[in-house]
């Protein structure tokens, strides 16, 4: 279950906020080893980085929040990322999504 529901995090002002919505392609989903290069990545920046699956949210800088939501392939996340370095952390995310988290 997700730390909490989609709707309870969104608040007014987050039209600023970056957002990138994916689907998995790698077959495995967000298992261990891409789970840890999505929060290494995230973790190097201040901005707040959330992912939104099945209308619950779950922290991108934590491993066991990221392993909770059992995302497999075809899954469609949401990720919602805010703060001063949102777009070098945007950025970065989307390149390890695309480059199907190094695998």
């Amino acid at each position: 279950m997700g730390e909490a529901q989609a709707s309870s995090f969104l608040k007014k002002g987050d039209e600023n906020m970056k957002k990138l919505k994916v689907t998995l392609e790698n077959e495995t989903g967000l298992h261990a080893r891409p789970a840890s290069a999505l929060v290494q990545a995230s973790q190097k920046y201040d901005s707040e980085i959330k992912i939104i699956k099945d209308n619950d949210i779950y922290n991108a800088k934590s491993m066991m929040s990221i392993l909770s939501m059992g995302a497999s392939m075809g899954t469609v996340l949401q990720f919602q990322i805010e703060g001063s370095d949102e777009d070098k952390a945007y950025e970065e995310i989307k390149n390890i999504i695309e480059n199907n988290f190094g695998e």
